[in-house]
Parts: structure tokens; sequence; C-alpha cells
């Protein structure tokens, strides 16, 4: 199962300005930020994430809401967390 997993931007890569750190449930990871340039997001916004993109953004009360969702799924959930823990965008 694929799950679009909420994320907060930790810091937008200075050099790189399509790529930002993001943290969802302790996993930080750099992510490409290159699809949001109507509205590029910026440190402290929270992102829909798929496959190592972020698709949308989205306000903190959402991201909370799908956070608690997405821990119910339980095992389906762990396992995107582990692949966004060993993916690496560079």
């Amino acid at each position: 199962m694929c799950l679009g997993i909420p994320g907060e931007v930790i810091e937008v890569d200075e050099e790189r300005p399509d790529l930002a750190k993001v943290a969802v449930s302790g996993v930080k990871r750099k992510i490409n930020i290159g699809l949001l340039t109507d509205d590029p997001p910026v440190q402290g916004d929270w992102v829909l994430i798929h496959v190592g993109f972020a698709l949308s953004k989205i306000d903190e009360a959402q991201a909370a809401a799908e956070l608690d969702y997405l821990a119910g799924l339980g095992q389906s959930y762990e396992d995107e967390l582990a692949a966004l823990r060993d993916s690496r965008i560079e």
C-alpha cells in the first residue's frame, strides 16, 4: 500500500531549493518539493508526501488528523515509515 504521509518542513536546502528536509513521526529525510512552485513550502509548513515528493501543503490540524488516522492502520503505516527511513534523495 502506498500512502500520502504528512511531514513538517524542517529546512529548505539553500543550494537546491527543490529539496527540503522534513520530519515524519521522528524520521527525518530530504524530499522533493519541486511540484509546489506556486506556493513553495518554508520551515514550519506541513506537506503531504508520497514517494519522496511533496504533493500539497496542508495545515497543522489536517496533518495531525492524518497522522492519527495513519497510526491506526498499524503495519501498513509502519511499512511506509520504514520505507521512508531507508530512502535517500540527494
